[in-house]
């Protein structure tokens, strides 16, 4: 792969997994989504928004220290993915896990932005995978949860688009 290419590829990956594109961002998703919503639920879907946001948070999180640290121990799936609770207890643990996420994706971008990172080579602690095969899940798994995050506002109401 030339020097275009190798560029060309990170911006790529820059942009699936920032912009939407063909889905919501993030930040469109979950903004303005009034704090008596974030724990509501509708007998149509199994998750409260509160669940999709952590859930995203901590699968995102866990995958990006996959990638950097190779003594890190995923939590036991599918329970330690998502929240004990359908509800934030208060404003405060939705705006850290909003900051966290955000935190974290931030890192994902830096990594696969460093010129330095190979984004084909195998992880040594993995079985096959890559920082591009990672990434690309990161991407995937929050195109995902944000589709029904969106869905669930839109059933609840709380969704203006």
């Amino acid at each position: 792969m030339n020097l275009d290419q190798d560029q060309s590829l990170r911006e790529h990956l820059r942009e699936l997994l920032t912009k939407g594109h063909a889905h919501a961002t993030f930040e469109h998703a979950i903004e303005g989504l009034p704090v008596e919503v974030r724990g509501a639920s509708h007998p149509l879907v199994p998750h409260t928004p509160w669940r999709l946001l952590e859930h995203m948070r901590i699968a995102q999180w866990d995958i990006l220290q996959f990638c950097i640290d190779p003594g890190h121990v995923s939590p036991d799936f599918p329970d330690g993915y998502w929240p004990d609770s359908d509800a934030p207890p208060d404003p405060d643990p939705w705006d850290r896990t909003v900051s966290n996420f955000q935190a974290d994706l931030q890192a994902m971008l830096d990594l696969v932005s460093n010129p330095e990172t190979d984004l084909f080579a195998r992880l040594p602690h993995g079985d096959g995978q890559t920082v591009l095969r990672e990434a690309m899940l990161v991407a995937d798994h929050n195109a995902y949860h944000l589709g029904q995050l969106i869905v669930v506002r839109r059933l609840l109401g709380a969704w203006d688009d």
